[in-house]
């Protein structure tokens, strides 16, 4: 957190940077302080911590010790149930004071990579820019590239509109901050326990979602959606979802569909659009989603602020923990129902995520090797072309690109 404004997402050469750095929690007056030494010296200005950077740091405390005592060691909630689960999405958010009941709904979950190109970064701010216009809101994952992009250019859009009050969302977990701080945009801040939860947290405050170009985290979000839209259970579920970049992104979305369709099926293709270099359109679209979703829920006398009805399985909602045995027994076989598939495959590029940048996936791979991806010809074939697009594009990492190493092996 402290490491604000950095695009390093290297653990170890963060923490070799400040090697004297110490946290402590002291007693003051009244209560108790943070105590720091030989912090990132970009967390201040003039000896006084930047008003950002102390919001953010106060969110995280808030956060890790609400979650700690009211949800993992607390007995209000049966973390093996699936509508338990959900109300402790619910609970977090509320504590977090994210959740407005008294605003008409217009928030934007926007998802996209951390690690892509200049031309993708400035059209997701083009994208924020006409959000900002039309007066809606921004969520994302609250990091960098296609999560910091669409707050940069919403805040510019309201400011135009002389829109004050904007609202930039941003959604995380304590492996991920850990390894990348929050942009400077975000001033709502949220830190769930756990990526399951986080995702949730998403989806259910979502009226529309965007997604840009990135790489594995944006497949495993992508991989959540669909294994919520493929559930029969959400036939009529209302979820608007566009897929965007410019010109020179055509092929990855092509790529990317055409994984979809070969290991989940064509009917998958249906859950979302494709839009190519048209910022305009892509915000007329979610807008145009949004007042879709009031309308839905409006009848149906539903919460415009946290989405009750949509069922996410326990599938989806059980913490995956990625290690070399669970990810060689991932179930990537076809015949399975698409729901299930979507699942596992989920998880296989959670895997991939924790083995590029959350701490303890990253040391399990320097002594291990990389983790093993099994699975049956078509699919694991159809995993191998995709993620070896992603190392090509150098979408993997944003410390050193061009050096990356896979952090996985895809065994057919």
């Amino acid at each position: 957190m402290l490491n604000a404004g950095s695009e390093e997402d290297d653990i170890p050469k963060i923490m070799r940077r400040n090697p004297g750095f110490r946290i402590a929690i002291v007693e003051d007056e009244g209560g108790v302080a943070i105590e720091l030494e030989n912090a990132p010296e970009r967390a201040f200005v003039d000896g006084k911590m930047i008003r950002g950077v102390r919001d953010h740091l106060f969110a995280v405390l808030r956060d890790l010790l609400y979650t700690h005592q009211a949800i993992l060691e607390g007995d209000r909630f049966d973390l093996t149930d699936s509508a338990d689960l959900t109300d402790a999405v619910f609970h977090i958010l509320r504590n977090a004071q994210v959740l407005k009941p008294e605003q008409p709904p217009n928030l934007v979950v926007c998802w996209g990579g951390h690690a892509i190109s200049r031309e993708e970064y400035d059209y997701s701010k083009q994208v924020g820019y006409a959000l900002g216009l039309r007066g809606l809101d921004v969520c994302t994952g609250c990091g960098q590239g296609a999560m910091k992009g669409p707050m940069k250019g919403a805040a510019v859009g309201h400011a135009k509109q002389r829109r004050s009050l904007g609202r930039y969302i941003g959604l995380t977990e304590p492996t991920i901050i850990a390894a990348e701080a929050p942009n400077p945009i975000v001033n709502e801040l949220v830190i769930l326990p756990d990526m399951e939860k986080r995702l949730e947290a998403f989806v259910r405050l979502a009226h529309s979602i965007i997604v840009f170009p990135g790489g594995a985290g944006t497949a495993e979000e992508i991989l959540y959606l669909l294994g919520i839209l493929l559930d029969e259970q959400n036939v009529h579920a209302d979820l608007p979802i566009i897929m965007t970049g410019p010109k020179s992104a055509a092929g990855y979305f092509e790529i990317l569909c055409d994984f979809i369709e070969a290991t989940l099926g064509a009917k998958a293709l249906d859950h979302f659009v494709v839009i190519i270099d048209g910022p305009d359109r892509v915000a007329q679209a979610a807008a145009e989603g949004v007042r879709r979703v009031a309308r839905s829920r409006g009848s149906a006398h539903e919460s415009f602020f946290f989405n009750w009805k949509l069922h996410i399985g326990i599938g989806l909602q059980r913490p995956f923990v990625a290690t070399h045995e669970s990810m060689a027994a991932l179930d990537l076989r076809d015949g399975q129902a698409p729901v299930d598939l979507a699942i596992n495959l989920r998880r296989a590029f959670s895997g991939i995520v924790a083995g590029n940048v959350r701490e303890a996936g990253v040391k399990l791979v320097a002594e291990k090797g990389p983790f093993e991806i099994r699975g049956e010809p078509a699919i694991a074939g159809a995993l191998d072309r995709l993620l070896r697009g992603f190392v090509a594009e150098r979408r993997m990492k944003l410390s050193d690109p061009q050096g990356y190493q896979p952090c996985f092996r895809v065994v057919a």
